[in-house]
């Protein structure tokens, strides 16, 4: 499989009236995170930034006054992604702001989605936490302080889980996208609790 592992940094935390501020992406074949295969870029919100959003992230609105607006930032995500599974960490949150674009761009993002917050349900079982930092935590993965809640470092992360994640699997014999896609539908419904 080829997945991209992204990530993003918003205004806020609906996906409806808040907009994205940063967005990093690594790419993974076969297991293995591909070095120099990377997306990073800052994006220009077109709103202010909540002063609660930047204490969280560290992006700040001068830092990103002259950086593309997303429908640009689209366009090259998505030749990037080209051909590729999106793996994110609580995923609809991060496709939502992707969808949004569809009107503006014309772009469908309408690769096959892995959510790491499923997969970790079907590993530990449903009722384990399944934040970010507790997946790691499990599988021995390290998120420096600096790079917790940027793009990259987040993208980082979750893409070393998942590679974890895929062994945890495979030793399950659960080798395919759709045989892990099955696996992971029985813990769907922890995500609207």
């Amino acid at each position: 499989m080829r997945e991209i592992v992204f990530d993003t940094e918003t205004t806020g935390l609906d996906p409806v009236t808040d907009e994205v501020v940063q967005l990093g992406a690594v790419r993974v074949v076969n297991g293995k995170i591909v070095q120099g295969e990377a997306f990073e870029t800052l994006v220009n919100p077109e709103m202010t930034i909540p002063k609660r959003s930047t204490d969280v992230h560290r992006i700040s609105n001068e830092m990103v006054t002259d950086a593309p607006y997303f429908s640009a930032v689209c366009t090259e995500f998505h030749a990037f992604s080209k051909e590729s599974v999106f793996v994110a960490h609580n995923a609809a949150f991060d496709m939502a702001f992707l969808h949004k674009q569809t009107q503006k761009t014309g772009l469908r993002f309408d690769h096959p989605v892995l959510d790491t917050v499923l997969m970790s349900a079907a590993i530990f079982g449903g009722s384990a936490v399944h934040t970010l930092d507790a997946i790691c935590d499990r599988l021995g993965v390290c998120i420096p302080q600096t790079q917790r809640h940027t793009a990259m470092g987040d993208a980082v992360a979750t893409a070393r889980a998942l590679v974890a994640m895929i062994a945890i699997f495979e030793g399950r014999d659960i080798k395919t996208y759709g045989e892990l896609r099955n696996t992971m539908n029985k813990y769907r419904k922890i995500l609207n609790t």
